[in-house]
């Protein structure tokens, strides 16, 4: 039995501007998470990642298709079902009258779970909290409160944790000691589903990958696959300047460093030749094998094939 199954999950909204008809957020969605996987679902922002996990966690309803967690139908059995889900949302929320502690025996008290202060001490610890056990929340920065979300999530041993966004806009001493834990209760057999828009940590964590893109699956493969299949390496230098328009359209460019996709020796000396024609010096070239990011720029700068 999966641990997660999207089968035919669309999701319509009424168009923002009466009389065009329906916004579809999601369009036929197909989605088999095993249990134990590391899952990854990427997509730029509006493509129907959140639209996807709010209809799992029940907070929206699908338009039509159905979802389950662990053969538990997300509607018609969603008191089980939720039980085995721990979502970390991507908003703040939380209550400002508890401290970090009563928020998460309030939390297990949703989950008809009693006594369980040996495991809130473990998460207290595992996440960097321990010192603010006895803090208020509103008392916290936006990254603590981040860590009480995740522990809120993991408070009732869910079999199925869902990431959404968890490390956005927080500091790398936290993204390092939240994989460290997660990526230690997946060995330990709890499935995991991610989105975020940092594609090193989905590259480096993650077995298997789906790409969603205007609320479509466009790609599904195991992460090594899809690293395999990109159709060219990487041409990374620094400049100052700005490039000519033939090479601006090919190029990622993130302050000085230009990175262009190539395929032979022939198109480096060629994307070369332009950057020296134009005046401008390339330094510290280096040729490099694709990554996630590429691949991910790839897949959704390709032609919608529907």
């Amino acid at each position: 039995m999966s641990a997660l199954l999207f089968q035919v999950v669309s999701k319509l909204y009424p168009a923002r501007q009466a009389g065009q008809g329906t916004f579809k957020a999601l369009d036929g969605v197909n989605l088999r998470v095993e249990e134990g996987e590391f899952f990854g679902l990427l997509g730029p922002n509006g493509a129907g990642k959140t639209t996807l996990i709010s209809i799992l966690a029940g907070l929206a309803r699908a338009s039509s298709g159905s979802v389950q967690v662990h053969g538990h139908d997300v509607q018609a059995d969603f008191a089980q079902a939720r039980r085995l889900l721990g979502v970390v949302p991507q908003e703040l929320v939380f209550d400002p009258f508890f401290t970090v502690r009563e928020a998460l025996r309030i939390q297990s008290g949703y989950f008809g779970v009693a006594k369980n202060d040996a495991w809130i001490d473990e998460l207290l610890h595992n996440l960097g909290l321990s010192d603010k056990a006895n803090s208020n929340m509103r008392q916290l920065s936006g990254g603590m409160k981040r860590r009480v979300l995740v522990a809120q999530a993991l408070v009732h041993k869910p079999r199925v944790i869902v990431l959404d966004e968890p490390t956005a806009g927080v500091d790398v001493e936290l993204r390092q000691t939240l994989w460290q834990f997660i990526a230690k209760l997946n060995k330990q057999g709890h499935t995991v589903l991610l989105t975020t828009h940092y594609l090193e940590e989905a590259e480096a964590l993650c077995g298997r990958i789906a790409m969603l893109k205007q609320g479509r699956v466009v790609a599904l493969e195991r992460t090594s696959d899809l690293l395999r299949s990109a159709t060219a390496q990487v041409l990374r230098f620094k400049m100052d300047g700005v490039l000519p328009d033939a090479l601006a359209a090919l190029a990622r460019v993130t302050g000085r460093i230009v990175q262009l996709p190539v395929h032979n020796a022939i198109e480096i000396e060629n994307h070369l030749a332009a950057v020296r024609s134009a005046g401008l010096v390339a330094e510290d070239v280096e040729i490099r094998q694709a990554d996630l990011e590429d691949v991910f720029l790839q897949v959704m700068s390709a032609k919608d094939s529907k």
